[in-house]
């Protein structure tokens, strides 16, 4: 009798064990694709049958393409911005996984050149694809919210501390004369901060 009670007791914790493993690893997965221009989303709810993934997913693609023209967006932000939108539908799971175009855990971008201050490298209307890092050194040419001229595509000239200065690589100085004033036309030089990059440029 104390054999089978002892074997009864044995196979319930082995039951119990297997259970917690099961609903440990059961509790949903979030997969999200990114390749520079459109973002998709696959939610896994787990054991949570009652979740509305259309809509979760559609949340957390919207939220992605915003986070995507956000200057201070990385792979950490975004993935707890999108734990906050699972919990908002009651799945609560780490299980965030971001691939992309570049690989795991990397966020894309594509962007448009706009005039011709970085000729002879980009043309104006070409696109590049943007890898969000401000991890930039010296050469790197990046995307920046500058404070005086707005987005901008330039090159990494100096870093000194927080501090980061963009030059174009276009060199030519024109000259413009209206109405009897003669206007000087150059690229563009200035300083921006670390939080101001979107993000290196990688391919053109």
């Amino acid at each position: 009798m104390a054999k089978k009670c002892i074997l009864a007791f044995i196979l319930i914790i082995i039951l119990a064990i297997f259970l917690g493993i099961f609903l440990t690893e059961d509790n949903g997965s979030v997969d999200v694709y990114i390749d520079g221009e459109n973002v998709t989303a696959s939610t896994n709810p787990g054991l949570n049958t009652d979740i509305n993934t259309k809509e979760l997913n559609d949340e957390i693609c919207n939220y992605s393409l915003e986070s995507m023209n956000m200057p201070n967006t990385n792979i950490d932000t975004l993935k707890s911005g999108i734990h906050d939108i699972c919990l908002s539908y009651g799945l609560d799971t780490s299980n965030i996984n971001i691939d992309s175009t570049l690989g795991e855990n990397s966020i894309p971008v594509i962007y448009q050149v706009d005039g011709t201050s970085m000729l002879p490298t980009l043309q104006d209307g070409q696109n590049v694809l943007v890898n969000k890092t401000q991890n930039v050194h010296v050469g790197d040419i990046v995307v920046a919210n500058s404070s005086e001229y707005g987005n901008i595509i330039k090159r990494v000239d100096e870093v000194n501390n927080n501090q980061i200065h963009l030059v174009s690589d276009n060199k030519n100085i024109e000259y413009t004369q209206i109405n009897g004033v003669i206007y000087e036309t150059k690229g563009i030089s200035t300083w921006v901060d670390f939080s101001d990059i979107y993000g290196v440029v990688i391919k053109y």
